[in-house]
């Protein structure tokens, strides 16, 4: 799980005392978060990973690399982030509760919303304020309230929500989520370097040329999901006027199914929407017979939808093959899923409960190639832990 040794440790010295490009060798090899801990060893290991070239070998090496973050907690003062990066084979811990302290209340009741590069978004569900921490830079920042004012962490919407870091090495970020104020779809924009909020109300066009292509550089936050329609804002970073989009869905491939839409608890729903990015992940289950089946159902389907290429309708894309499904339907009582597309690749996961055992399916979708593979993750240790927040993030890196 990636439960590092303190700096004492006598290994740690002795690590010290090896010559210098020995040391390098070993240390480009390792996750972040180990080299975040060997920074503090000591000033000769905090030279070797400082150095320019270092860092440029270490980035060139992780900075593709896609990480799935779990932030999971026993009760309130006792919570850890852990990460999986689709590189490695392992779980790391990343240490967030000494940086966090000074900016909450002991016992504060956080929720981890989403990550992007170096960064990772928090709300405070006691203070409904929200919170960013950069682990390279061990800095944190408390974002102020929005002009909707401070939200409790039920309020937020993962498909709604954007964070966009700044350039390399800057600690600049803007934070973009989608709200719905009386029938005006608004955009609120922060903007760490000037530390203030923009809101802009939405545009509403009867197509946008190209968007499915995502050759614009368009920002998707979903705003509203229904059974036959959506309502998805498209956002250029140069512009300053979202563009809604109302894109239609016929269901001709989903039959007349009960609908969820990123939270599934048993019973008789059937379909859960997941949306993120301008896609839509379909996940079609089936109720277990027996009259002591409990609610408990079994994943029978994944289907991968996409925004037309005009942004007027869902397209279907591919449906995961049966050989990969067979090794993932397994039974669930609740579940609940994320998803992201950059680059042409669609990820996918889905976190399950069943009889108090967690399971978490990480499924990835290859536009380019039109080929689906799944991650196999190894155990995640959330035996007697609660969920408190899941998210794909890319681009971590030493600067």
């Amino acid at each position: 799980m990636g439960n590092f040794r303190t700096p004492s440790s006598t290994n740690d010295i002795g690590f010290c005392l090896l010559p210098s490009e020995l040391i390098e060798r070993i240390l480009i090899g390792l996750a972040l978060p180990e080299i975040i801990r060997f920074k503090l060893v000591a000033k000769n290991i905090a030279a070797i990973i400082s150095n320019r070239d270092f860092v440029r070998q270490f980035n060139s090496r992780w900075g593709s690399a896609t990480w799935l973050f779990l932030y999971k907690k026993r009760r309130r003062c006792d919570s850890v982030l852990d990460g999986f990066a689709d590189q490695s084979d392992r779980w790391f811990r990343f240490s967030i509760s000494d940086l966090l302290k000074p900016v909450i209340f002991p016992g504060e009741d956080l929720f981890f919303l989403t990550a992007s590069g170096n960064l990772f978004l928090f709300a405070s569900n006691t203070l409904q304020s929200v919170i960013t921490v950069n682990l390279v830079t061990n800095t944190v920042k408390k974002i102020p309230p929005s002009p909707l004012g401070r939200r409790g962490t039920c309020s937020w919407r993962r498909s709604g929500m954007k964070l966009v870091p700044g350039p390399s090495g800057s600690d600049h970020f803007r934070f973009l989520f989608a709200e719905l104020v009386g029938n005006r779809a608004i955009v609120l924009d922060y903007d760490s370097e000037t530390d203030k909020w923009r809101s802009v109300e939405g545009e509403d066009v009867r197509s946008l040329p190209r968007v499915g292509e995502r050759e614009g550089g368009y920002i998707f936050l979903t705003l509203i999901n229904r059974a036959s329609e959506s309502v998805v804002i498209a956002i250029k970073p140069e512009s300053n006027t979202p563009i809604i989009l109302r894109p239609r869905f016929d269901g001709r491939r989903t039959e007349n199914r009960q609908l969820t839409v990123g939270f599934s608890w048993g019973n008789r729903i059937d379909r859960l929407h997941v949306y993120g990015d301008g896609f839509m992940m379909i996940v079609k289950s089936d109720g277990l017979d027996g009259a002591n089946s409990g609610g408990v159902r079994i994943l029978s389907g994944i289907e991968m939808w996409g925004l037309g290429t005009d942004g007027r309708q869902w397209q279907y894309i591919s449906e995961l093959p049966n050989s990969l499904m067979q090794q993932i339907n397994k039974p669930y009582g609740v579940m609940t899923g994320c998803l992201e597309g950059r680059n042409g690749i669609v990820r996918a996961v889905l976190m399950s409960n069943f009889e108090g055992l967690w399971d978490i399916i990480w499924v990835c979708y290859d536009i380019g190639r039109k080929e689906w593979k799944w991650v196999p993750l190894p155990d995640c240790k959330m035996k007697g832990l609660n969920m408190a927040g899941i998210a794909f993030s890319s681009g971590l890196t030493l600067s």
